[in-house]
């Protein structure tokens, strides 16, 4: 018991710390407007946090589950949902950054005013770079999308765990009323019995004693 108390603590923390470091790299992205490298590598380190986070939720949400705890598995909940509100704000960041680039871009190619073939050859090579942006833009939507959808997955099997729980919870106290009024019921035919069998005890000495009285006059009476 002390070292699941310990475990859940340990786990809370590490939870609230990638928490606050994903808030943290989230406004970064939103606030980026350099290259799409700079980008790419600040995404890289929000994934890696996104999925620590995910590791250390499914761990606290395992113990919840083996203890049964209804408190417990509400806050596996609330995590999921947090996780799922940040992982919108990640793709919403990225959006913004990525739109933030390519309007830099196309500012950059209105401002040039170099010789045409030089124009054509940054056309055909911000073309391509507009391409792999586009690209890499689809990848990393379609992959919060869906990690989005596994955590929505996983946040509605803690919540059928939950409901489960409480319904076990709610039959053991039918349960334990059925049988604090069987226990009452049973106290009182016991008090009932213990009563009559004083009283048969009390029958049988006097008839006992009368038995003994008749006697002793038979003999008296043959005697004398």
């Amino acid at each position: 018991m002390e070292s699941e108390r310990f475990m859940l603590k340990s786990l809370r923390q590490d939870i609230t710390q990638n928490h606050l470091q994903l808030r943290a790299l989230i406004q970064d992205i939103g606030a980026c407007a350099g290259t799409l490298t700079e980008l790419q590598g600040l995404n890289g380190a929000g994934r890696s946090k996104i999925s620590a986070l995910r590791k250390f939720i499914d761990q606290f949400g395992d113990i919840a589950k083996e203890a049964r705890n209804t408190e417990l598995l509400k806050e596996v909940v609330s995590q999921r949902e947090q996780l799922k509100k940040a992982m919108d704000d990640f793709k919403k960041a990225n959006i913004k950054s990525m739109l933030t680039i390519e309007k830099n871009m196309k500012e950059e190619l209105l401002k040039s005013n170099n010789e045409e073939t030089n124009i054509r050859h940054r056309q055909k090579r911000d073309k391509e770079h507009l391409v792999k942006v586009t690209s890499s833009v689809t990848d990393q939507l379609m992959s919060i999308s869906r990690l989005l959808a596994d955590t929505t997955k996983r946040s509605a099997e803690t919540l059928d765990t939950l409901v489960i729980s409480s319904d076990s919870v709610t039959g053991t106290q039918e349960e334990l009323k059925v049988t604090a009024g069987f226990i009452g019921q049973s106290g009182k035919l016991l008090n009932k019995f213990g009563r009559r069998e004083f009283t048969d005890k009390i029958l049988m000495f006097i008839a006992f004693t009368f038995f003994i009285a008749c006697v002793l006059y038979i003999v008296q009476k043959r005697m004398f």
